[in-house]
């Protein structure tokens, strides 16, 4: 009895154990100016799948994210983001995905930064 109730505590813990391992954390730079920004960037990273978390702060322009390395991949939360209309530290969003965003939103153009 002793040694089931002990096999029994190990696979627990062994199962707990790997449950912690599939969430990764990560802070990425992604560009905007405003709180619309912050809703289109948040939605796009979190409607990837895997993505648990995605918190991007109008101030410092860093996303971070939690996310389950099993099911996604940085470079894929990048490449979402990127599709609406945000720049990040590793792609650039066409031209036509940054012509999407709102007139407020055009975080490249100086006159709109300054605004803001």
């Amino acid at each position: 009895m002793r040694k089931i109730v002990l096999i029994a505590v190990i696979l627990m813990f062994g199962v707990q154990l790997q449950a912690q391992d599939k969430n990764a954390r990560a802070t990425i730079e992604v560009d905007g100016v405003c709180m619309m920004c912050k809703e289109r960037i948040e939605k796009a990273a979190i409607k990837t799948k895997g993505v648990k978390s995605a918190v991007w702060n109008v101030e410092t322009h860093m996303l971070a994210l939690i996310y389950d390395e099993r099911k996604t991949t940085l470079d894929t939360i990048h490449q979402r983001v990127a599709d609406v209309g945000h720049d990040t530290e590793k792609i650039t969003a066409t031209e036509e995905a940054y012509n999407s965003v709102h007139a407020c939103c055009k975080y490249r153009d100086e006159a709109v930064v300054d605004e803001h």
